[in-house]
């Protein structure tokens, strides 16, 4: 086991908020490894880089000698999470549910060491659970509080529909803590209001209440959404490794560093010092080089991830890439934008008729790879670099 002050500042990093300290402290003090528990609704049946925020600060748990218990919330998949909705949020099948949780159980070891790993349903205790214990777990929260939450707030101050149902999906995962005896529990920032629902519900039923730990949303290729599969603007990490490894590349060099912090292994002194460098005349492109090819590493092997960079540089022709892009942000007024509109207003072409040309000539790519139609509609949150002949480029995100 790490030293407490070494624990904390692993613990600690890149995190948003820390509730309490001195709990979690007190906790560590004690020397006997901690239930670390995240929760996860099987929305989709493949996560991306943005979920893996969350996993790399269990792997880093892990890693201090403390048990993770991994939850895939089956039945709360079924109510449907309304964190951040601004509707009703309709629920999966039980066969999407099923489905979905499989996938989950398959990816998330490509971070976390199984051996520390306790995968759990949270349909085991809430399927024995009756209607009368159901009620009961309900009269342990009041209205009031449920519409202290922002999202409820705001829905019933606008007039929106909020289903009774809904009220139930924190009021469950604070139940999972105590059904889990968790010790500390992990999610996004916009959760915290049902972490702190689990704390709430520990005390009640005579646990000690857990530590709150809160990780930033990550923004997606456009720097500006939370990485999405609806936006397009994901690293999926069953993605191959050419597109993960143009994905990342295409990201801006400001983000990169975000990315650094979220989602590297490496030593911060270590981050640190590529900043550095980059201030004494290192090619920021270098340092993302390094940054695709740690992650494709993780999510498929040292031998893809060094193949990846080789094909990107061959795509780009070796070195034809200039050191410095420009980054352009243009606005698709439907959603999406014709690619031609798309290169005349980034500056790759002076008029949409130039760039049909282009287009005709097979003289435009979009990250190495060449475009063969020129109807192609790209669509808003997609960030990649767009070539026009051997000299024009520009980074390109569609908001």
């Amino acid at each position: 086991m790490a030293s407490i002050q070494e624990s904390l500042q692993l613990i600690k990093r890149g995190c948003d908020e820390l509730l309490l300290e001195d709990e979690l402290v007190e906790k560590l003090k004690r020397g006997k490894p901690l239930r670390i528990k995240a929760g996860f609704d099987p929305t989709a049946p493949d996560l991306h880089l943005g979920h893996t925020v969350l996993i790399n600060k269990l792997r880093q748990f892990q890693d201090l000698g403390h048990e993770v218990l991994f939850l895939i919330g089956d039945f709360t998949g079924m109510i449907g999470d309304p964190t951040g909705k601004s509707a009703t949020r309709p629920a999966l099948t039980r066969d999407d549910v099923i489905e979905n949780a499989r996938s989950y159980e398959q990816q998330i070891f490509k971070i976390l060491d199984p051996t520390k790993t306790l995968v759990m349903f949270n349909s085991s205790w809430m399927g024995e659970m009756s209607s009368a214990d159901l009620i009961q777990l309900a009269a342990k929260y009041n209205v009031a509080r449920m519409l202290e939450r922002d999202d409820f707030s705001k829905r019933y101050k606008s007039g929106q529909s909020i289903a009774i149902h809904e009220f139930l999906y924190p009021l469950i995962q604070g139940y999972d803590s105590v059904a889990m005896r968790s010790d500390v529990e992990l999610g996004g920032t916009d959760q915290k209001f049902n972490l702190l629902v689990g704390r709430e519900l520990q005390k009640q039923h005579g646990q000690e209440p857990q530590v709150v730990l809160t990780m930033p949303i990550l923004e997606g290729l456009d720097g500006v959404q939370k990485m999405s599969k609806s936006l397009n603007n994901y690293i999926g990490i069953s993605d191959s490794h050419d597109d993960m490894f143009g994905k990342i590349m295409s990201i801006s060099d400001d983000l990169m560093w975000r990315y650094y912090e979220l989602l590297s292994f490496r030593p911060i002194e270590e981050i640190e010092q590529f900043k550095a460098d980059i201030e004494a005349g290192t090619n920021p492109r270098d340092i993302k080089f390094l940054l695709a090819e740690e992650l494709i590493a993780r999510f498929h092997d040292v031998a893809a991830a060094t193949q990846a960079r080789e094909n990107f540089i061959a795509r780009f022709q070796k070195g034809a890439m200039p050191d410095d892009i420009a980054e352009i942000s243009v606005h698709a007024e439907s959603g999406e934008m014709p690619i031609a509109n798309l290169l005349k207003e980034a500056g790759l072409c002076g008029s949409t008729s130039e760039a049909l040309r282009m287009l005709k000539q097979g003289a435009v790519k979009q990250e190495g790879e060449r475009i063969d139609d020129k109807g192609l509609l790209v669509p808003a949150g997609t960030t990649a670099i767009f070539q026009v002949g051997k000299r024009k480029f520009a980074r390109v995100t569609v908001a």
